[in-house]
């Protein structure tokens, strides 16, 4: 029975360091700071622009203090290492603060803080991410132009396959995210 309980424990330790390995610091802010986010000047014109630069795709992600969340997010599923390379290599994330004072200027050109932009946007829940398409129409908000929108927090699946279904470009088709989802969960034995 000993050796049971160690086996489990060792499967459990083993299991664990491979979902929370490289977890997010909490900034002075009471954000998560993950090495994937993007410190910029919050100018999504500009963000757009250095993310097609790179080939990536720009994603906003709208966080508060205390956020649990957000917290399961950064501890739970963005630590996943499919997840975490995803974000790594195909996403340029600027990280927004509902209720942060630094300036956001818009795609419109509209400049607000954080917390007033994020009203604008008609942002409720954190955490929220919005996707960008490479080109966005002049004169659109960030709300208007984003081709997807995660508001709150996702277990693995869901958000793993939407990261590739916005890779995929699966906004522009005809298959809808909760027919990709369901197809590529079944898929993965999910």
């Amino acid at each position: 029975m000993k050796r049971v309980c160690m086996m489990i424990v060792a499967l459990w330790m083993t299991a664990t360091a491979t979902t929370t390995g490289a977890l997010a610091e909490v900034g002075d802010d009471g954000l998560h700071k993950a090495p994937w986010m993007r410190e910029t000047f919050k100018d999504l014109r500009e963000d757009l622009a250095e993310a097609n630069s790179e080939g990536k795709t720009l994603m906003l992600l709208i966080e508060q203090r205390g956020c649990i969340y957000c917290k399961k997010m950064h501890e739970d599923v963005f630590v996943i290492p499919s997840i975490r390379q995803m974000l790594e290599d195909n996403y340029f994330v600027v990280q927004i603060n509902m209720f942060g004072d630094v300036e956001v200027t818009d795609f419109d050109g509209q400049a607000l803080p954080e917390k007033d932009m994020v009203k604008r946007w008609g942002a409720l829940f954190t955490p929220s991410l919005y996707f960008f398409d490479a080109e966005v129409e002049q004169g659109q908000t960030a709300a208007e132009a984003a081709v997807a929108m995660m508001p709150g927090a996702f277990g693995r699946w869901t958000t793993f396959n939407l990261l590739n279904w916005i890779l995929e470009r699966g906004y522009a088709g005809e298959e809808s995210f909760q027919k990709y989802h369901a197809r590529m969960f079944a898929q993965q034995g999910g």
